[in-house]
């Protein structure tokens, strides 16, 4: 049973036909102080996303990098752990901050969960974690996307309330297939067409373009002539912080160096995850926490 038998849905997807909506909910919540700034936070509602250097240290990076490798080693042929089609070689590892108290107090910190919960006004939890690992010639592409729109879709979230973090474990630079993003995108919600298959994250998280839940061409290229395209890099130990309403990508990467980053969605409490709008079962909590 879905959500929209029950609940008003202002975020209708996996439709016939797609639509460009208005965002009705707000971008930044009151409610919480925090470390960010007024000018900060401005900026962040303004064009969905901040990025700043320096987030964490070396030693930080070393502990990821270390822990990472042992929960993968660990892991083994485990569902969390998702392989890229062309060469077997890992693409993310789910739940980290689960499988690792290290990753765990990383991401609890002021710097980032802190954040998290100035710009939703309300308390957090983690929806999400992994990270997503682009070796070195071998890491895939991301389609154009929204988080939120997979998460509405398929796991139930109410409302784009939500804020995702992405800690760089190496430098993301014009080459290794860093971040795309259109700026103000955030503000629009983007349908997507067609009904969600069963059990369809085991094909969605493996695939270049997945077929469901990834905007039509005309809204891709309507929206990026609106609001632009823009590459986010930066060194080791930076964090991108950005709306999950956000259109975003990434390219493959076909350079010698990898790019690595860790990923934390942050949920605000009040607005946990009901029944799926558009899935006719729930995803696994790997992928969707409800606690």
């Amino acid at each position: 049973m879905t959500h929209a038998a029950t609940l008003t849905d202002h975020y209708p997807t996996r439709v016939d036909r797609s639509e460009i909506h208005d965002r009705p909910d707000p971008v930044v919540w009151p409610g919480r102080s925090g470390p960010w700034p007024d000018g900060a936070v401005d900026d962040f509602a303004a064009h969905g996303f901040r990025s700043v250097e320096g987030v964490l240290d070396a030693g930080g990076i070393r502990d990821v990098r270390s822990e990472i490798d042992a929960v993968t080693t660990r892991l083994g042929a485990d569902e969390r752990v998702i392989r890229e089609t062309s060469d077997g070689s890992v693409r993310s590892v789910f739940a980290v901050h689960e499988l690792s108290e290290r990753i765990a107090s990383i991401i609890a910190r002021e710097e980032i969960a802190g954040v998290a919960r100035q710009l939703l006004g309300d308390d957090v939890y983690v929806h999400q974690s992994r990270v997503n690992l682009k070796p070195g010639f071998a890491g895939g592409p991301f389609y154009w996307h929204s988080d939120f729109e997979t998460w509405h879709a398929e796991d139930g979230m109410p409302t784009p309330r939500a804020v995702s973090v992405s800690l760089a474990l190496t430098p993301n630079t014009p080459f290794n297939g860093s971040l795309m993003i259109m700026p103000g995108s955030h503000r629009r919600f983007v349908s997507c067409v067609g009904r969600t298959p069963g059990e369809y994250h085991r094909e969605s998280l493996k695939s270049y373009r997945p077929p469901f839940g990834t905007p039509e061409e005309r809204d891709i290229a309507a929206m990026a002539d609106e609001y632009g395209i823009e590459q986010v890099t930066g060194g080791a130990g930076s964090a991108l912080y950005f709306d999950c309403n956000c259109l975003h990508a990434s390219a493959g990467n076909i350079s010698p160096y990898p790019r690595s980053n860790l990923f934390v969605v942050f949920n605000a409490v009040s607005n946990g995850l009901g029944e799926p709008f558009a899935a006719d079962a729930r995803r696994p909590d790997y992928l969707a926490a409800r606690e």
